[in-house]
């Protein structure tokens, strides 16, 4: 019996050694990497419009796909429309101002969803280029811009 106790600690100790080790390891391996630069493409994107975003930047991080999702629901299952976290305001704010897109390689939804490897489908159905009220208008023809303006249309 004392000699498989003994085996007993002696696996213990052994398995306790190996972890401690291996833990060392990568503490050293992730300091190095961290002193390290990255090769990784770090998001690239400027911001143009307004004085802050909707939300605190942290929470937008996390949380964006949960507001566009619930904005989603508000809107086309109970017809509740609000713009605080309309995807059109998103675009509108965060269009590159060249290209006037959140897509392509300095996108701002482009740019963080590639660095983070998460694909995003948003865009088949929406689109990625920012709008004004005058582009709007000219797209509905006349009878459109009228009943946005309240000077025409069915009565």
């Amino acid at each position: 019996m004392l000699c498989r106790t003994h085996n007993l600690w002696r696996a213990l100790f052994a398995a306790a050694a190996i972890a401690v080790s291996i833990t060392g390891l990568a503490d050293a391996y992730g300091a190095e990497v961290q002193n390290k630069k990255t090769s990784l493409p770090i998001p690239n994107f400027t911001i143009t419009k307004g004085d802050k975003c909707v939300e605190p930047t942290d929470v937008m991080r996390e949380q964006h796909m949960e507001f566009i999702l619930h904005q989603r629901d508000e809107t086309t299952l109970r017809g509740i429309r609000t713009t605080k976290h309309s995807l059109k305001n998103c675009v509108n704010c965060h269009a590159n101002p060249e290209t006037k897109s959140v897509l392509g390689k300095d996108g701002f939804c482009e740019s963080c969803h590639s660095y983070a490897a998460v694909s995003m489908d948003c865009f088949s159905c929406h689109t990625d280029k920012a709008t004004d009220k005058k582009s709007i208008r000219s797209g509905l023809g006349a009878i459109g811009s009228k009943i946005i303006a309240g000077t025409g249309g069915a009565k």
